[in-house]
């Protein structure tokens, strides 16, 4: 079964002349890893919004066409059940960051949908152990580096335990080291099965992509 499929997909926003996204036509295998590329205002995070549904859940607008995660459409999924099928971390870690500590940070999500406490445990053991950050686990968020807050947002999304993962640009407010130890995580959760959706300028931050599709390009 596809792990995405999206169908005559097209979306304009409110108050705006143009549609951003234009009869998008989309099918992502599991397991796949995908880049999508193309100049700012194209669509690109548009189009990241109506997979993971907040297009048209939270942002508004002329939405037609389907979204399907694993063969069901959004249009029939509430968002707790979406946030357990595709997770998306954005651009800048801090808009995702709210916790006084990393703890409670990886705990809200699962806790929300009401995952067992035991489980929870399990979950932020492994997680943090992945990413190597087991020694920050009573830190603030706002006290680490931005490429440890980017690791942390990454975390809390994955503890929700989605199959789908769409990157945002996640690598945009981070330094060269920062970048490789982001890139060696998505490697480590390409490995275990995960669908990657990757959204970037840069060639050089995507090479775990089986595959490169342009938007927006004539």
């Amino acid at each position: 079964m596809n792990a995405v499929e999206i169908k005559n997909l097209s979306f304009k926003y409110r108050n705006s002349s143009e549609k951003i996204l234009n009869n998008i036509n989309l099918i992502v295998n599991d397991g796949e890893s995908i880049a999508i590329l193309g100049q700012s205002g194209s669509g690109k995070s548009t189009l990241c919004n109506c997979i993971c549904g907040l297009i048209p859940n939270v942002y508004s607008g002329e939405f037609s066409g389907d979204v399907f995660l694993y063969g069901k459409n959004i249009k029939n999924l509430d968002m707790s059940q979406i946030v357990t099928k595709v997770g998306i971390i954005f651009q800048n870690p801090s808009t995702q960051l709210f916790s006084p500590t990393i703890e409670d940070e990886l705990a809200f999500g699962p806790e929300n949908l009401c995952v067992e406490r035991e489980e929870i445990g399990n979950r932020m053991d492994n997680i943090l152990k992945i990413i190597n950050m087991e020694k920050y686990r009573y830190d603030n968020p706002n006290n680490l580096s931005g490429g440890q807050q980017q690791l942390i947002a990454i975390a809390s999304v994955l503890m929700l335990d989605p199959q789908i993962l769409i990157c945002d640009e996640i690598m945009s407010w981070v330094d060269e080291d920062g970048k490789e130890i982001i890139k060696n995580l998505l490697f480590k959760l390409k490995e275990v099965g995960k669908t990657i959706i990757i959204v970037d300028h840069d060639l050089e931050n995507v090479k775990i992509a089986d595959r490169i599709i342009y938007i927006g390009e004539r």
